[in-house]
């Protein structure tokens, strides 16, 4: 028998709660890309080869679409004992401090909207980006855009969790820069 008190659950506003291991994200969001396009390409019909375009919507589809169920996860656990959010800057704000900081270890460095349902999410070093690097500054930024789409899917899937439908688009211009774009989309009358 103990009888050493026992330790309470972390909640996700402590700042040194860990709720996943850094390292282990990092080699699955390096692994996720390879991995989806060869299952893209495994998955097209055995006789035809996927031209270059179809490729990368395959590898897109697949990739944001386990940012989704990721995101969804996430926003279920993390938000569960907080109060109900009031209107979307709230989620958004969630997810810029609470989310991206269990993901990432910071939180988004910047958060702009037109409040019309338009947010613009600027991490100047997003940690993905970290340590990629190439010769020359194109390639590498082209081959970037590719990892974008698994966080793509993780705010997606998040905001839907919380009630809120939405299109994210990524990009980054500066590594290891990245600016994620939100619109929300109005559920019609």
């Amino acid at each position: 028998m103990s009888f050493d008190t026992p330790v309470p659950p972390y909640s996700a506003s402590d700042p040194h709660a860990r709720f996943l291991s850094a390292s282990c994200l990092d080699f699955l969001l390096i692994e996720l890309v390879p991995m989806a396009e060869r299952m893209a390409q495994e998955l097209s019909a055995p006789d035809e080869r996927l031209d270059e375009e179809e490729q990368r919507e395959a590898t897109f589809y697949r990739l944001e679409s386990l940012g989704y169920r990721v995101g969804q996860g996430l926003a279920e656990r993390f938000s569960r004992d907080r109060p109900r959010f009031t209107d979307n800057l709230d989620v958004i704000k969630f997810l810029c401090k609470d989310l991206w900081t269990i993901l990432f270890r910071k939180q988004v460095d910047n958060l702009k909207t037109n409040h019309r349902g338009v947010y613009v999410l600027t991490d100047n070093s997003f940690r993905p980006f970290a340590r990629m690097s190439m010769s020359v500054r194109s390639d590498a930024i082209a081959k970037a855009q590719a990892y974008l789409w698994f966080p793509c899917g993780v705010i997606r899937g998040g905001l839907a969790r919380m009630g809120i439908n939405a299109t994210v688009q990524a990009e980054t211009s500066d590594l290891p820069g990245a600016t994620f774009q939100i619109k929300t989309i109005q559920p019609k009358p």
